[in-house]
């Protein structure tokens, strides 16, 4: 599909904003009926030459691969697992989100996460946005504030990544 130029420089416009790749391509299908995939989205960002800009994070207190992981990781804090893919997960306590090398087919990301009584699940995003969960043991239910604390290190971690 092809944008009037008018078009293109309204996206450029929404990236100079900070707007995110999601936010353009809902832009898109809201204000000029063009509805993208995420793919798609991303790669009329890279033929316009764009990169979206992430937003300043909080300073943070440096951490070593020689600094032990806490006992307790919670989405609030950094997990080992986001910055070193080969961390132990922690034995207790905490959500820990792992986000996998290689992404499982037909997803934009995928990964696994550990909730805080142990219990293990594979989630992933579909190229359509979808978040899918499966757990290790059939009808696995995360403790309620487990739930919260996976969706925000999830939304931490993707917009590290730029997705």
């Amino acid at each position: 599909m092809q944008l009037t130029d008018a078009q293109k420089q309204q996206v450029i416009r929404w990236i100079a904003e900070g707007q995110k790749l999601a936010d353009v391509q809902r832009r898109l299908a809201d204000e000029f009926d063009i509805r993208l995939t995420y793919m798609e989205a991303r790669f009329l960002i890279d033929d316009l030459q764009l990169t979206p800009q992430d937003p300043p994070e909080p300073a943070k207190s440096p951490i070593t691969a020689a600094t032990p992981a806490p006992a307790s990781t919670t989405a609030g804090a950094t997990s080992p697992l986001l910055t070193d893919p080969d961390a132990p997960v922690p034995a207790t306590g905490g959500v820990v989100l792992k986000v996998d090398e290689i992404m499982k087919p037909g997803t934009i990301v995928s990964g696994g996460v550990t909730f805080s009584d142990g219990g293990k699940a594979a989630w992933h995003l579909d190229q359509t946005g979808r978040l899918g969960m499966n757990p290790e043991q059939p009808g696995y239910r995360p403790p309620e504030p487990d739930i919260e604390a996976f969706q925000i290190a999830l939304d931490k971690e993707l917009t590290r990544l730029g997705i």
